[in-house]
C-alpha cells in the first residue's frame, strides 16, 4: 500500500466512506489571519459550530488576531487562537491577550504551546509556565488544548522523546486540577500505523487527554515539503523527499486519503482509540482542504450555509 495517495483530482462522487464520515465529525481547521483574509465567507466551507484554531506566527499584531477571532466568532464558529509561550513577554502580556480575545471576539478556548522560535522573547519557554500562570482558568476558560508530536519534537528531545513524554505526562495531572476540559492536538504526519503506535504508547502511560490528530490538507508535494521542514516533521519528511526525486509525482497533488481511510477503520475496530477528533493542517487553501472534506466526509462536512 502505498504511503502517500498521489493521483489525479476526481470529480466528487455520491460514495462516501461511513468509517471517514463518522471520523470527520467535528473536524477542526487551522487558519491565520493573512489566509483567512482570502475566505470570502467561511460558512460556505465549513460545517456550522466547527472550531477554528487561529496559528500565532511570530510577527503577527495581536490586533489582527483578535480581529480573525472576532470575525469567525460572529459567523458562529468555536474561535481557539494560539498562545506560542515564546512569543509572549510576561504575564502582563499573557492577561492583556486574555482579556482582549475575551472582551472583543468572546473567546473562551486556546491552544497551549512553545512556539516556533529559537529563543523566549521573555519569561515563558513552554505551555506549561502559561498554565501555571492560572490566568486561564481565572478567565474561566472551558478549553485549553495542548501540543502533541507523534514523531518527536526535536526543540524538546534531539533523540527519543523522554521530555516530550515527560511534558505530557505533567499536562495530564494538569487536567485534574483545572476545570477546562483538554486536548492534545498534533502535529501532522503522513503514516497512519506510526501514528496509532504513539496513541496507544499515551494510553499504556495513562495519559487520558482525549487526541486530535493533526493531518495535513491536500496540497501539492513541493509545497508539503516546505511546511514539514518547516514544523520538524520526522521520518515522514523523508518519505516526501523520496517521492519528491519521482518527476512524474512531484506535479501530482497529495490528498489524505490513505490516512485518514487508515485511522478511520481502527476507531471504528476500537471505539476506545484515544483519537477523538481531526484537527486539518489546510496547506493547500482552506478551499481546497475544505472541499476535500466535504467530499470525503458526507454529512460531517456540510457547509453552514447548506445545512
Amino acid at each position: 500500500m502505498a504511503l502517500l495517495n498521489f493521483r489525479k483530482k476526481e470529480r466528487p462522487t455520491d460514495e462516501v466512506n461511513s468509517l471517514v464520515e463518522s471520523f470527520l465529525q467535528d473536524f477542526s481547521i487551522e487558519v491565520m489571519p493573512r489566509t483567512a483574509e482570502k475566505v470570502e465567507d467561511f460558512r460556505a466551507l465549513l460545517p456550522e459550530g466547527s472550531r477554528v484554531y487561529i496559528a500565532h506566527i511570530e510577527g503577527t499584531p495581536i490586533e489582527d488576531m483578535v480581529a480573525t477571532a472576532a470575525r469567525l466568532n460572529k459567523d458562529g464558529f468555536k474561535v481557539m487562537p494560539h498562545f506560542p509561550a515564546r512569543i509572549i513577554k510576561d504575564r502582563t502580556t499573557l492577561a492583556d491577550w486574555i482579556a482582549r480575545y475575551q472582551g472583543e471576539a468572546n473567546v473562551d478556548q486556546a491552544l497551549l504551546l512553545a512556539g516556533g522560535v529559537a529563543e523566549p522573547h521573555g519569561e515563558f519557554s513552554d505551555s506549561m509556565q502559561l498554565m501555571e500562570t492560572g490566568l486561564f482558568d481565572e478567565a474561566g476558560f472551558k478549553r485549553l488544548h495542548v501540543a502533541g508530536h507523534p514523531e518527536g519534537n526535536r526543540d524538546i528531545d534531539e533523540k527519543g522523546t523522554a521530555g516530550v513524554d515527560a511534558a505530557l505526562r505533567w499536562k495530564n495531572d494538569f487536567q485534574t486540577r483545572t476545570d477546562a476540559k483538554m486536548a492534545i492536538a498534533t502535529q501532522f504526519a503522513f503514516e497512519a500505523k506510526p501514528i496509532i503506535a504513539w496513541a496507544d504508547s499515551l494510553a499504556e502511560a495513562d495519559i487520558t487527554i482525549p487526541v486530535h490528530i493533526g493531518i495535513a490538507g491536500p496540497a501539492k508535494l513541493q509545497t508539503l515539503i516546505k511546511f514539514a521542514i518547516a514544523c520538524g516533521v520526522g521520518p515522514s519528511l523523508k518519505v516526501l523527499q523520496k517521492r519528491a526525486m519521482d518527476v512524474t509525482k512531484l506535479l501530482l497533488p497529495y490528498e489524505p486519503n490513505e490516512i485518514v481511510t487508515e485511522l478511520a477503520a481502527h476507531k471504528a475496530a476500537n471505539p476506545d482509540f484515544n483519537i477523538s477528533h481531526v484537527h486539518f493542517f489546510p496547506l493547500g487553501g482552506i478551499k481546497t482542504n475544505a472541499t476535500w472534506a466535504q467530499t470525503h466526509g458526507g454529512a460531517s462536512a456540510v457547509p453552514a450555509t447548506a445545512s
